[in-house]
């Protein structure tokens, strides 16, 4: 089958969803759920042939890595799925004309959703869910990396879906050659919305070169602002959290602002990452400031490269500001527009900084490892959108929907 008569099948299907009771969605889901756990050595087995092929060194090794733990939890978030509302129909505003006709404003679905990401099989099954739920096919373009865990989610998937009697056209992988990437980001006509997730290099060519309209998602380059009235002790444990929980995700913090009147305390600051072996580059007054407390090894100083950098590694800048103006200059500067972060006790500067700051997210005294769908309670989400066009944080289910509008009358016409 063409690309084209591929892309042709998930529009059909796309159509043929709007008919399907929720009830149906979610027992579907629920299913899905019961297959990912059921059929965790198969799909682990595809998951170590890619692998196999990447350096365990390299930073994506970790997004592409499965385990049954990863499993179960994937199968928990499409049950969590299963169990939200239904985004569709929702009656979003209704007025009643002078003339007595009578409009309505409905959330329904998207039609057709592209997908492209990189070495992150999980995706598949988030995507998946995410659309299904809200009434949308989706197409998934995935990377090399993840070519054989993707084959074996996607056709897990479509057995679930043709065992409920549904189109397996209903979610579509398509080959990992760029040849494909073309014809889906020019799929006008038969793809209502393309989501890139992975690298700001992905984002950015996906931005250049789509006709399909495209909602920007992933590349997080995120700050913490220590404040001269940063609480110590806080501030070394969200710091901590935010680089190390997981440093291969979007939300993992990439610099450090320090107020210059706390330099004294950024041996303390930082103290924990040296367990974890994070390798740091210092600003000059940074530098001197960690040097003799922070493992030479792992202390560098930075450059024009240090600043700006989505680092997906155990390694993270270090900018020294002598204000709250000048920790906003640098964060407007280099900022991804995705998750921000103060730790302060100062209400007024924690205000100033709430309102200055433009991005998706901003946190006050919070890691930015907390930027997530589940953990907002929105379920699974299928990106962060750094934009402002539709929708801006964490897409999940009600950011998946369009909306149309509904007229009714008695025959009213216009004169």
């Amino acid at each position: 089958m063409t690309i084209e008569n591929t892309l042709i099948a998930a529009r059909k299907a796309s159509v043929a969803l709007n008919l399907i009771e929720e009830e149906k969605i979610n027992a579907v889901l629920r299913d899905l759920a019961d297959a990912a756990e059921a059929q965790t050595e198969r799909i682990l087995q595809a998951n170590a042939i890619d692998l196999e092929r990447m350096e365990r060194s390299h930073p994506m090794y970790d997004r592409l890595m499965l385990t049954p733990e990863r499993i179960a939890g994937i199968a928990s978030d499409i049950r969590n799925v299963a169990s939200l509302p239904s985004p569709l129909g929702r009656v979003l505003s209704e007025t009643e004309r002078p003339n007595g006709m009578f409009i309505k404003k409905v959330s329904v679905p998207f039609g057709v959703i592209g997908i492209i990401y990189e070495a992150r099989p999980n995706v598949s099954f988030d995507v998946f869910s995410l659309c299904f739920k809200s009434g949308s096919a989706c197409v998934l373009k995935g990377g090399h990396d993840a070519a054989r865990s993707n084959e074996a989610i996607v056709a897990l998937i479509r057995e679930v879906l043709q065992a409920h009697g549904l189109d397996e056209h209903t979610v579509t992988l398509l080959p990992t050659d760029r040849t494909a990437t073309a014809e889906l980001l020019n799929a006008t006509g038969y793809v209502d919305l393309i989501i890139p997730r992975g690298s700001k290099g992905l984002i950015d060519f996906v931005r250049q070169n789509a006709r399909v309209p495209v909602i920007e998602t992933g590349a997080g380059i995120c700050h913490t602002y220590f404040d001269r009235e940063g609480e110590l002790e806080m501030g070394a444990s969200i710091i901590l959290n935010a680089k190390t929980r997981r440093v291969s995700v979007c939300n993992a913090l990439d610099c450090l602002i320090v107020h210059r009147d706390r330099l004294a305390d950024l041996p303390a600051l930082c103290h924990r990452l040296a367990d974890k072996r994070v390798i740091l580059y210092a600003d000059p007054e940074a530098y001197a400031a960690l040097q003799g407390h922070y493992p030479e090894e792992w202390l560098q100083k930075a450059d024009d490269h240090s600043f700006g950098t989505e680092f997906l590694d155990y390694k993270m800048a270090i900018r020294t500001a002598g204000s709250l103006d000048e920790a906003l200059e640098h964060i407007a500067r280099y900022s991804s527009k995705h998750s921000e972060a103060i730790i302060s006790r100062n209400p007024q500067t924690i205000d100033q900084f709430l309102k200055r700051v433009d991005a998706a997210c901003v946190y006050a005294n919070v890691s930015t490892a907390f930027t997530d769908g589940a953990q907002f309670g929105l379920g699974a989400e299928i990106g962060i959108s750094t934009q402002k066009l539709h929708a801006r944080g964490p897409m999940a289910l009600q950011e998946l929907t369009s909306y149309k509008y509904i007229i009714t009358g008695e025959g009213q016409t216009r004169p």
